[in-house]
């Protein structure tokens, strides 16, 4: 029989529904961070307003300054710094996230992904 892992059950002490859980480390961060913003980029209007396009680029702005981790979120700044987000159509934010994305995939040593996918991987599903 295979060891089990207890500690992932362990409960806050006092409490019998909250399990005790770690705050996420930079990959976890990182990981659900990238799939938030994908996602986003995914549901973004295909012609969105001025209005939406703003938007799109305030919060990125801030999201970029709120970041966890410190350095992340300063590489994040400098990378919109230098390459303006764009918002001015679904396909122009997929791409320029895939991008971004993709600029620190090579950083960290990862393989880049095919942006031509952004949307399969992102919006609409791999074909069965």
């Amino acid at each position: 029989m295979a060891a089990t892992d207890n500690s992932a059950e362990e409960l806050i002490p006092g409490s019998k529904t909250y399990k005790k859980i770690d705050p996420p480390d930079v990959q976890q961060l990182g990981a659900s961070s990238w799939s938030l913003l994908h996602s986003i980029a995914a549901k973004y209007p295909k012609t969105p307003s001025e209005t939406q396009q703003k938007e799109m680029s305030q919060f990125l702005n801030i999201f970029s300054h709120i970041y966890p981790c410190n350095w992340c979120a300063a590489d994040f700044e400098k990378y919109i710094r230098e390459n303006a987000p764009k918002v001015s159509s679904r396909e122009e934010l997929g791409r320029w996230m895939c991008d971004a994305h993709n600029k620190v995939n090579v950083k960290l040593g990862k393989p880049k992904f095919n942006c031509d996918f952004w949307e399969k991987r992102w919006k609409d599903g791999w074909d069965e």
